[in-house]
């Protein structure tokens, strides 16, 4: 079960880092407003991910910093490093963008013709 007050120091921390990187001009280009960058590494492969901050309230996703936070803490300066197989990032970051474009469709109105 995810400690909801230890996601919200992890969220509050990821959130000053981007701003104080923004007010730098030290975020790339293709990291744009409402986005942050992240890298999914395993032993065997590393890819780097712009991640839509909507993401940061998937317990999937918020499982993965908890175990970025455990195992590299969140005190560096740089990109956030995820430990898991990029396929995995790919595959929530993906559940994210369907579910967000559920949402954002409009109910069906049938109307009766007589």
């Amino acid at each position: 079960m995810l400690n909801k007050k230890r996601v919200v120091v992890m969220v509050e921390k990821l959130q000053k880092r981007l701003f104080v990187k923004n007010i730098d001009g030290g975020v790339p280009e293709d990291v744009k407003e409402g986005h942050f960058a992240v890298i999914a590494v395993d032993e065997y492969e590393e890819r780097r991910f712009v991640v839509p901050v909507s993401c940061l309230k998937q317990a999937s996703f918020v499982k993965l910093l908890e175990r970025a936070a455990e195992e590299y803490g969140f005190e560096y300066d740089g990109v956030v490093v995820i430990p898991c197989r990029p396929s995995e990032l790919e595959r929530i970051l993906a559940q994210q963008e369907a579910q967000e474009k559920m949402l954002s469709c409009k109910p069906f109105s049938f109307t009766k013709h007589y």
